[in-house]
């Protein structure tokens, strides 16, 4: 993959929704909520009035509605503002 983000946006792949819950029942896709946590795959140079506070590899909590989705290779990313992520996940 070779995507990089312009100015302040961020590359993200969303980790997998749950499949099962914990008694085992299975979900169908159709159920599963849009996952609100993903990696950081790519971060762009940021501008001049915002500084690039994540980086690769970090793993962030972003908005229901963030980003563009896009799909590449069979894989789903979302790419979006550092505005929307909420939170870093240490």
């Amino acid at each position: 993959m070779n995507i990089k983000p312009l100015a302040d946006r961020v590359l993200v792949k969303p980790v997998a929704a749950e499949e099962k819950t914990a008694l085992g029942i299975i979900i169908p896709d159709t159920a599963k909520e849009k996952p609100l946590k993903g990696e950081v795959l790519a971060i762009g140079n940021g501008t001049k009035d915002e500084e690039m506070v994540v980086k690769v590899g970090d793993t962030v909590l972003y908005g229901k509605y963030a980003g563009t989705e896009l799909e590449l290779d069979g894989e789903k990313y979302l790419i979006m503002r550092q505005s929307d992520i909420l939170a870093i996940i240490g």
